[in-house]
């Protein structure tokens, strides 16, 4: 296939639909960012999957929402559904800074163009097309309607909000990555069932106006501070095995909307269950009523085999912008083009992180035949000049890593295996890494390959039982600074303090510490000249003022003048969201400080740049109103 032909994509027009002599469409979809065809950019996964499946598939990038509608008429109705996949990231966290500024450009666009897709896109695309097309059923997939599923906290209207099925109308929602519910969808469509009977596929919420009708009976005592609610539920609930303490038919009914919006307390004991629920091997299925409506959320499928996983990346991507973009710029796809995904899924469980809400805390990995073969195709690129950009993954060193003894995974509530302690029965083998570092640096056209993604420094630097393990992780450390760093390599110990690092889920600062005189020793022992680049959060939940001016002092005691840094920004589905809004934290229902407001959040972010003498005097006034003239002089050598 040439992937510079119009036909190497999928159709975007109608004339491109009759050049294929097609006279109908069996899937229709429509995607917020530019089409790229690329496995990084999840309209195009979604895309491919379904032609793999010998469907007809178009796609309508960026559809304009004004007017006439006219993009979503242009190629009529589907022959099955339409398909709604707005966006590679969060449209809001795309379009607003955390200061709630509307930003100049779009990384998904092309020539980074302002303004080419709405706010909330998974809502407007699904009412239009619900009003163009009563009848055809409308699947809502990707991350914004992912980390919206249930009753959720939005920052932007600082309101909560229900699951996004109800302002919606969708008649499905695939969360988390969907190749594996799709297909069964797919299956079950083939086979003869009618779309709206089918309810029953795991990783799928829907809504139903018939309440479940739970039968009160004993049930286990929930954990401290969850919802006092878990009972067996009626059909059309039961059927999919899985329940609670592993007995089919169970399920969570949560505080409803309405008892969330009265009362936050009860908002953050849902949160608990809901975090929970999405990281386990055996899940139960969450119910939740709005109104006079229910959302029932089905638990999510195992993580995928590697076979599983290697087909979705083996598609016949063309790996490019679609044609019409010739000449302009998408940066999201120039950010990534000469990189390679070696997994999925973060087991770090970081309380102010989307991945695990989405991608599940287990690890699916590629083969190594799999990654060969992208990487291939990569320096295949006319533009390719031996140097690929990142071998990685959300946390760039958990590739094939898992329990070893699989039933205590399975068993496993914890949103994180490595916080407070690392697991015992976590497998950290960084050997098939190494492994897959070779081979790639083995083949002629790559010159060298970096590792772009985040590493978890508290991985590298356990103490572990395994002997192997330890030697695996310091053959690491040493092969990633001095093959794999393009000059700077980011790290991300977030904060410095231990009372908001408990909150964050992120290991001890003087980790960090250690980390950093490894990095020294092993650049000047191989005469290399690089940086290491820190990443820190402001106002995170737990973080006060005074904590911010103690990160200083101890940064600075490092020699750093922090670049890398950011004010916290709650996105729907995580803890440090939840802290944010509700006031508590959700697993011990404890009162959380929270910087809230514009001068609250200021104060706190100015500590940030200490060393710019803009900053000097109104640092210095803070610190003497905080009592704390022992830092003024650790900061500026005086005391006022």
């Amino acid at each position: 296939m040439n992937p510079y032909k119009l036909s190497a994509w999928l159709p975007t027009t109608k004339k491109d639909v009759e050049a294929r002599g097609w006279d109908y469409l069996d899937v229709i979809l429509f995607s917020g960012d530019a089409y790229v065809d690329h496995p990084s950019f999840g309209a195009a996964v979604i895309g491919r999957l379904l032609e793999s499946e010998g469907l007809r598939v178009a796609i309508v990038p960026q559809p304009d929402w004004h007017g006439d509608y006219r993009d979503f008429k242009k190629l009529g109705k589907p022959r099955l559904f339409f398909g709604v996949s707005p966006v590679a990231m969060d449209s809001m966290i795309n379009h607003y800074t955390a200061n709630k500024r509307l930003r100049s450009d779009d990384a998904y666009t092309p020539d980074r163009r302002p303004g080419m897709r709405p706010d909330y896109p998974s809502i407007v695309y699904t009412k239009i097309l619900k009003e163009l097309y009563p009848d055809i059923p409308v699947v809502l997939g990707g991350i914004e309607a992912s980390l919206r599923r249930l009753t959720h906290y939005d920052y932007w209207q600082d309101k909560l909000k229900p699951g996004i099925l109800i302002e919606s109308h969708a008649d499905l929602l695939i969360y988390g990555m969907g190749e594996q519910p799709l297909r069964e969808l797919i299956k079950r469509v083939k086979n003869g069932e009618q779309f709206q009977e089918i309810k029953d596929i795991k990783q799928t919420a829907y809504v139903e106006s018939t309440p479940p009708q739970p039968t009160p009976q004993p049930t286990p005592q929930p954990p401290k501070g969850g919802v006092e609610r878990i009972v067996p539920v009626s059909p059309p609930f039961r059927g999919l095995g899985g329940g609670l303490g592993g007995g089919g038919g169970l399920g969570i009914l949560l505080y409803s909307h309405e008892e969330c919006l009265k009362d936050k307390l009860k908002q953050a004991k849902n949160f608990r269950y809901i975090e929970e629920e999405s990281n386990k091997y055996e899940a139960s299925r969450i119910i939740q009523q709005v109104g006079n409506q229910w959302i029932i959320v089905n638990p999510p499928f195992p993580p995928m085999t590697q076979d599983e996983i290697d087909a979705s990346f083996d598609l016949p991507y063309t790996r490019l912008p679609h044609p019409k973009y010739k000449g302009k710029e998408i940066p999201a796809f120039e950010m990534i083009k000469h990189s390679v995904n070696l997994h999925r899924g973060c087991f770090g469980g970081c309380a102010f992180c989307t991945i695990s809400a989405h991608q599940g805390k287990f690890i699916a990995s590629r083969s190594k035949e799999s990654i060969l073969k992208e990487v291939k195709a990569v320096t295949n690129m006319p533009d390719f000049k031996g140097y690929l950009s990142d071998l990685g993954g959300p946390s760039a060193n958990m590739y094939q890593m898992k329990g070893k003894d699989e039933t205590i995974c399975r068993k496993c509530r914890k949103p994180s295996c490595i916080f407070p302690v690392i697991c015992k029965n976590l497998h950290a083998d960084h050997t098939p890494m190494l492994d897959i570092y070779k081979a790639v640096d083995n083949l002629p056209e790559v010159k060298k390959s970096f590792i772009g993604s985040g590493v978890r420094y508290d991985l590298l630097l356990h103490d572990y039982e395994d002997e192997e393990q330890n030697k695996s992780a310091r053959a690491y450390i040493e092969e990633l600074i001095i093959r794999h760093i393009s000059g700077r390599l980011k790290v991300a110990p977030e904060h410095t303090e231990p009372n908001v690092l408990k909150i964050m889920r992120k290991p001890s600062f003087e980790l960090f510490g250690r980390f950093k005189r490894i990095f020294e020793r092993v650049n000047k022992q191989n005469g290399l000249n690089q940086q290491l680049i820190p990443y820190f959060i402001s106002s995170h939940p737990g973080c006060t003022e005074a904590d911010m001016a103690a990160l200083a002092v101890e940064t600075k005691g490092l020699n750093f003048r922090l670049e890398q840094v950011q004010d916290f920004t709650p996105s729907p589905m995580t803890l440090a969201t939840e802290i944010y809004y509700t006031g508590y934290h959700p697993y011990t229902l404890e009162k959380v400080y929270t910087a809230r407001t514009k001068n609250e959040k200021l104060a706190q972010r100015q500590y940030f740049f200490w060393y710019k003498p803009e900053f000097r005097r109104q640092i210095t006034h803070s610190l003497q109103r905080l009592k704390k003239n022992d830092l003024i002089k650790k900061l500026f050598g005086r005391t006022q």
